[in-house]
């Protein structure tokens, strides 16, 4: 007489089988996941047209230029400049600028040590001081004249109307 193995009894699904790699019994998983839920993903592209067209929001259309950023300065004003400001504005305090450049009026007292920087921006009666200084001393008061260049070009000096020297 032959006998048959005994067959196993049906498992339940919540019953686990055979384990995984981790140790873990499997319960009735599949080994691949599962396909995404519909509405994921890109479409195809509709038959006959080619590539689909670039989502919205990445330029504009092929053939067609951006618009402009805006406008240039006028000719003969600086950037930030307006006809109250033609040489434009402080960045910090918004006071606009003297037409005198601090490297000329620096540079005038360094190099004529007599307050000449000081006539060029207006401020006379400091300059007409440096002059007489320099000349009742017999040039020593000139060194008065030679630090207040170093001064200007260091500093932000303001001209006689109280507006900051251009850069």
């Amino acid at each position: 007489m032959t006998s048959t193995p005994p067959e196993p009894p049906e498992s339940d699904s919540n019953e686990p089988t055979v384990p995984l790699e981790g140790g873990e019994p499997d319960y009735g998983r599949v080994n691949q996941p599962p396909p995404p839920p519909p509405g994921y993903g890109t479409p195809p592209p509709p038959p006959g047209y080619g590539t689909p067209p670039p989502p919205p929001g990445y330029g504009p259309p092929p053939g067609y230029q951006p618009p402009p950023g805006g406008y240039p300065p006028p000719p003969g004003y600086a950037y930030g400049a307006h006809a109250g400001a033609p040489w434009g504005v402080h960045p910090v305090t918004g006071v606009p600028y003297s037409d005198k450049q601090k490297l000329i009026a620096g540079l005038l007292n360094i190099l004529l040590p007599f307050g000449i920087g000081r006539f060029y921006i207006g401020d006379t009666g400091t300059g007409v001081a440096q002059l007489l200084v320099s000349i009742f001393t017999c040039g020593i008061g000139s060194l008065w004249s030679l630090i207040d260049g170093v001064l200007m070009l260091t500093g932000d000096p303001n001209d006689s109307e109280g507006r900051p020297l251009r850069p």
